[in-house]
């Protein structure tokens, strides 16, 4: 498998990027949404720590993606893909990595408004990012679980859309990006990439 991408097919960088980032969110969600219904405590505060921590590690795996998509190679769409659904599908990558940045710098925000360090896994302090704030700290957390539940929404839309590509079109939308496959075939690729 190659390192970077063809016009066939995602290459391991970018697929490693997206399971990551994948794993990642779903990770932070069980995690989000377990930790509000705990009771004050010092587990709750572990778990807190912990969602904070994993946050900003897929804060930073999202940058690195976005950085390497700034240098990769992306592939074509399918061949006889309707242009609406290429518009849709650039629109709603845009929309997720904005998403993506947004979720975890809100929670930053948030954290930083509210006076509360933020440990990287006991390594590090990271800095804060904002005064604090009660006014702040509240627009932050709307804006937090505002663009969780949009996020949430987007990636639910994201994989039916590749599994509508797999399994009525048929064609290699999802293979291309399964870590364990290729794309079947080259030459059922052309236009323009994502």
């Amino acid at each position: 498998m190659n390192w970077r991408s063809t016009h066939a097919h995602w290459g391991l960088v970018a697929k490693t990027f997206h399971w990551l980032v994948a794993l990642g969110i779903f990770v932070m969600a069980g995690i989000g949404l377990y930790m509000v219904g705990l009771p004050l405590g010092l587990a709750k505060l572990k778990v807190y720590l912990l969602h904070k921590a994993l946050g900003i590690t897929v804060l930073a795996l999202v940058l690195l993606r976005l950085l390497w998509r700034l240098v990769d190679r992306h592939p074509r769409y399918p061949a006889g893909m309707p242009r609406w659904q290429v518009g849709a599908a650039r629109a709603s990558h845009a929309l997720l990595y904005l998403l993506l940045l947004a979720v975890p710098v809100s929670g930053w925000v948030y954290n930083s408004a509210s006076g509360f360090p933020l440990p990287w896994f006991g390594l590090v302090d990271l800095p804060a990012i904002a005064p604090v704030s009660k006014p702040l700290a509240h627009l932050a957390l709307t804006v937090h679980k505002t663009a969780f539940w949009t996020l949430a929404a987007l990636v639910l839309l994201h994989i039916a859309a590749a599994l509508e590509h797999h399994v009525r079109r048929r064609d290699t939308v999802l293979t291309r990006m399964l870590p364990w496959r290729t794309a079947r075939t080259q030459a059922d690729c052309e236009g323009d990439p994502p």
